[in-house]
């Protein structure tokens, strides 16, 4: 096997002949000499091809955009007036002596990192269309997003659980679900790790999961997918909601301390600031938040059970220009709007210990203090209309003793989006699931999407 080289570590071999492998990023000829920029895994690099060099000029002349190549070369010193401080690898280059190319491509339907596609387009040649540079800044941010979310919770005594996609009931005990044969049984796909996580509080205390959920909410909007990545944490022996919401400021720290430390050259690229967390985020009840939007903008959405997504724009702005933070709780939503398993706040009835934390114009977090007591449980699945008998095997958690407890969901791609500066979530989802789509067009008619 061949010694290779990878391109990062090019400039301390100059004057050595080493193996690069690559693919073509862009070739461009000058008379009789190809230039053309090599990339691999770690950077790139411009290599010459000259027909002084016979061996490489035979095989690498036909080359275009994409191919593969193998190219053994010299690494040379760039002279003084080709040097370009502003690039990776700007001060040196290879020239290419002999080598072969590993695979060829067809024509390219549109320039790479071209910014003058629509979102249709992107998402028609998604596998072409990723290789971009600015898509793969935001996947590689997204990477480190789960890696520090991970690695915080785990410094924090949490235990990674992978949870069942396939389930018996809903987990919200709602109707938005996808249903699916199993066996002679309807299943259906889960919309969110709720129960399992809930019920390995009572395994580990404290556990979190990373994993794909599923909404069949049929939105056409820029803000909905079918299918996310769902960032899930829970904990066991909490006093309320606002032990949730403290674990998940200091995770939100480490979370933008670490993109701050690997990747603000990237932020610096997309045009986006990475935000700085408050050591404490301003909180608002509901009922606060809407007093405030009526006395501020007149607007009188007081006997809403919810925000509507103009309103949390406008918290949104409002926190940054008078409360010095991007990030927002909202917390106290009516119990008839949380989920059966919400811990209804004993000093304000027909309110809930939960929240939902705005960012940019946008929830990215649910969350809240659980009920933890069995009949209570049992007197909350019945008051949503819900049978209890659906839920014996959740149930038995709370029936043998449960801590109090609570926990929260944060979406991937929404936090991804936000953070990077781009206005539709398809563009911060790997591979989107929408109404319109499953890799490919489902119907060729397609929706205006609304905000």
């Amino acid at each position: 096997m061949e010694n290779r080289i990878l391109i990062k570590d090019l400039k301390n071999n100059i004057g050595q002949t080493v193996t690069i492998k690559g693919v073509v990023d862009l070739r461009r000829d000058h008379g009789k000499l190809i230039f053309i920029d090599l990339l691999d895994r770690t950077g790139k690099v411009q290599v010459i091809i000259s027909k002084k060099q016979e061996a490489a000029y035979s095989v690498f002349s036909e080359i275009k955009n994409e191919w593969s190549l193998q190219i053994t070369g010299l690494v040379k010193a760039r002279m003084e007036n080709t040097i370009n401080p502003e690039i990776m690898n700007g001060d040196i280059e290879l020239e290419a002596i002999e080598g072969c190319v590993l695979s060829k491509a067809e024509e390219i339907p549109f320039e790479k990192n071209s910014t003058d596609i629509n979102i249709d387009t992107y998402l028609n040649y998604l596998p072409f269309s990723l290789r971009g540079e600015k898509a793969k800044m935001i996947f590689k941010i997204q990477s480190q997003i789960v890696k520090s979310f991970s690695d915080f919770l785990r410094s924090e005594d949490f235990v990674e659980i992978q949870v069942p996609k396939i389930i018996g009931e809903d987990a919200e005990g709602g109707a938005n679900t996808f249903s699916l044969d199993y066996f002679g049984h309807t299943a259906h796909l889960a919309q969110s790790p709720q129960f399992y996580k809930q019920i390995m509080v009572g395994v580990f205390e404290r556990v979190f999961s990373v994993g794909n959920v599923y909404r069949a909410e049929p939105h056409s909007t820029t803000r909905h997918i079918n299918e996310y990545t769902s960032l899930d944490m829970e904990m066991g022996f909490v006093n309320n909601h606002e032990d949730v919401i403290e674990m998940e400021t200091k995770m939100l720290t480490k979370i933008m301390k670490d993109l701050q430390d690997n990747f603000s050259a990237e932020f610096l690229c997309l045009n986006s600031i990475i935000p700085v967390v408050p050591q404490k985020i301003p909180t608002m009840k509901l009922r606060e938040a809407q007093e405030l939007i009526k006395k501020e903008t007149g607007e009188d959405c007081t006997s809403e059970p919810d925000l509507d997504p103009a309103h949390e724009r406008w918290l949104c702005e409002y926190s940054a220009q008078n409360l010095g933070s991007e990030f927002i709780f909202i917390t106290h939503y009516p119990v008839s709007k949380r989920p059966m398993y919400t811990y209804e706040d004993e000093n304000d009835a027909g309110f809930t210990k939960s929240f939902d934390l705005l960012f940019r114009g946008i929830e990215i977090t649910s969350g809240g203090q659980r009920i933890n007591n069995y009949d209570q449980l049992i007197a909350s699945i019945e008051r949503k209309g819900l049978d209890p008998e659906k839920f014996n095997y959740y149930l038995q958690a709370f029936k043998y003793g449960m801590p109090p407890h609570g926990g929260l969901g944060m979406g991937l791609e929404r936090l991804t989006a936000k953070l990077v500066g781009v206005d539709n979530i398809r563009e911060a989802t790997l591979f989107p699931r929408d109404i319109h789509r499953i890799d490919n067009l489902l119907t060729q008619e397609t929706k205006k999407e609304k905000k």
